[in-house]
């Protein structure tokens, strides 16, 4: 039985989108943009399309799957020729097909069974071609599991989402005060110390974005060090880049064997 969909992720990508180019580049990292020049590319998770209007312009051929969005994402992209958009479930779908590059950015983490859905793209990733993921990671983010993700599920997850919307908006601009103040200092035991030299590059929009991302997303699995070392296991992949980012996400890629 595949995932179900979650209306939460259209409302999202229908009230807001995401520009931040230099994000996109530090998640993929080492990979760039350029390698992926005139390849057949499979993005896991489109989302509202934003990752897809990055690649697709360099990219042979851009296949786009998400089970929520791919109407957003087509709607975004529309001045693009070269994207076929999918609705299917990540760790379920049979494209029939092997890509050079299988990538999925912020949306493992999400699904039902990410370990399920992470061996999908290694199915659907040609021999010496690259899988390539980012994903929160349980390591540096304590308070988002153990304080922010009890209050979602037992009162958050009742707002409407405009609702949910202003509280981020609130919840942003509290953050300010300490992050333009102690979080200058250095001190760097604070949680979330290095993500928030993220967050002082960022307009305020784009904050209320992050945050609203946390509040609003239906389900998150924290993937450890442990895990991810073992989605890109030696015996499948060779050239593994694993490596932590802002101390609150992995982002990870290799070429299958």
């Amino acid at each position: 039985m595949g995932q179900k969909k979650q209306s939460e992720w259209h409302e999202q990508w229908s009230m807001l989108q995401d520009d931040e180019l230099f994000l996109f580049k530090d998640w993929i990292h080492p990979v760039t943009l350029d390698d992926f020049k005139n390849k057949e590319v499979l993005e896991c998770g489109c989302g509202g399309g934003q990752h897809t209007s990055y690649v697709a312009p360099q990219a042979k051929h851009h296949t786009a799957v998400d089970l929520n969005t791919p109407d957003l994402a087509q709607k975004r992209n529309a001045q693009f020729s070269n994207i076929t958009y999918i609705e299917a479930d990540i760790a379920k779908m049979d494209l029939q097909k092997q890509f050079d590059f299988v990538f999925s950015v912020g949306v493992v983490h999400h699904t039902d069974s990410p370990d399920a859905t992470f061996e999908n793209m290694k199915k659907h990733t040609k021999q010496g071609g690259k899988t390539i993921v980012w994903v929160y990671s349980k390591e540096g983010n304590w308070m988002v599991e153990k304080l922010v993700e009890p209050i979602r599920k037992s009162i958050l997850v009742k707002m409407s989402r405009k609702g949910l919307l202003n509280l981020s908006r609130i919840v942003t601009a509290l953050m300010y005060l300490p992050i333009y103040t102690i979080y200058l200092l250095p001190l760097k035991f604070l949680p979330f110390y290095e993500y928030f030299q993220n967050f002082r590059k960022l307009s305020f929009y784009r904050n209320v974005l992050n945050v609203f991302d946390k509040l609003n997303a239906p389900q998150v699995d924290f993937i450890s060090r442990a895990r991810i070392e073992k989605w890109f296991n030696t015996n499948d992949y060779t050239d593994i880049h694993i490596s932590a980012y802002k101390a609150v996400s992995w982002r990870g890629s290799a070429v299958k064997k």
